[in-house]
């Protein structure tokens, strides 16, 4: 079985509005308007042998990133949507050209461990039918990330389970117009779990750490971070909704480093999948866990107990904050991080309660 494709991050070529996205016009979403059908697999090449529905362009007429000039494989294909009687067959043809990718090793993983292709054709469909079903996540504001270039996209956090960073790399993923990834920061307790550390990995998660952080900026991605920590998804529930600190405004100097602008973010819905009614921190402390969440259902009803509320989530993306009209002295001008960092802060807590005004019902 070959090896897989390491990208140093020199040699990494450029993405843009015109890579995925124009994948995505012509496949993905032009089969959700006509009621298509969500496919799990990918393919490389002119589509499976049903051929493609009527109306659609032809797949060889979708860019494959060949003629980039970057020398590299092309970017996985957009997991096909097919309708009709010959469906099935495009997205059999579509999943076993996957498998073929994986047996040989035909695809490609960055110095951080980010798979495209897994997360593309595997992760995200297997993530969409919670997001688009059971929480029903509405997104606004999408088009305030940029089309091209470093964003840093700052979120509260919230849940008990850190399902909202989750859902939140789906909306970027399926709703941005240029087709962009978000790589979201994680903490260090993600990387020491089994499974889930390779699962983070390969979904493009990359330690909470500035250097990090700022490599990823200046290579042009679109960086998510959570800066209350566990100290937002482990908040008891009567504190729902209400910011913790924001620690001592890390984030915003690795905005300023790298001269990326920072995308406030409100998620709406996740504090009631798992009401927090208390806390065993005796257990906690024997499993090496920041906290041990007691809810109306866990642990009482063992394994059901962690099946979360169907809440309706609403995911609002603010204005961007520029940073890149700063001196490069201004990181080290404590006031200028205070102040910047308390304008995120303020951004995300006033979106939430004029969010939570807005909204009919937990979970209409």
């Amino acid at each position: 079985m070959a090896d897989a494709k390491v990208i140093p991050f020199g040699e990494d070529r450029p993405r843009g509005p015109g890579d995925r996205s124009a994948r995505r016009r012509t496949g993905r979403r032009r089969s959700t308007d006509t009621g298509g059908a969500t496919g799990a697999g990918g393919a490389a090449g002119s589509g499976g042998p049903g051929g493609p529905d009527p109306g659609e362009p032809p797949l060889s007429a979708v860019p494959d990133g060949s003629g980039d000039g970057s020398g590299g494989a092309a970017d996985p294909p957009a997991a096909p949507r097919g309708h009709g009687p010959d469906g099935w067959e495009r997205r059999l043809a579509h999943g076993l050209a996957f498998l073929r990718r994986r047996v040989t090793g035909e695809y490609e993983v960055d110095e951080f461990g980010y798979d495209a292709d897994l997360t593309e054709h595997v992760l995200m469909s297997a993530l969409r039918p919670v997001y688009e079903k059971y929480f029903r996540v509405e997104v606004r504001g999408i088009e305030n990330i940029p089309d091209e270039g470093g964003a840093l996209v700052v979120c509260n956090h919230s849940g008990t389970l850190p399902l909202d960073g989750l859902m939140l790399q789906v909306a970027v993923h399926d709703n941005h117009p240029a087709g962009r990834n978000l790589r979201l920061l994680a903490a260090d307790l993600v990387f020491m779990l089994p499974v889930v550390n390779e699962l983070a990995r390969k979904a493009g998660h990359t330690l909470a750490c500035a250097e990090d952080a700022e490599r990823l900026l200046e290579r042009g991605e679109v960086v998510g971070v959570m800066p209350e920590g566990f100290k937002g998804i482990g908040k008891p529930f009567s504190e729902r909704y209400k910011l913790q600190r924001f620690g001592r405004g890390g984030f915003v100097s690795t905005a300023l480093r790298a001269g990326a602008p920072i995308v406030p973010c409100s998620i709406v819905g996740a504090e009631e999948i798992y009401p927090m009614v208390g806390n065993a921190r005796t257990v906690a402390r024997l499993l090496g866990l920041p906290y041990f969440p007691l809810t109306p259902t866990f642990p009482w009803l063992g394994p059901l107990g962690a099946v979360p509320l169907p809440t309706k989530w609403t995911i609002q993306f603010g204005e961007p904050i520029p940073t890149d009209g700063y001196a490069p002295e201004a990181v080290e001008d404590p006031m200028l991080m205070f102040n910047l960092t308390d304008q995120v802060r303020e951004t995300i807590q006033h979106t939430l309660y004029k969010l939570l005004v807005e909204r009919r019902s937990v979970f209409f």
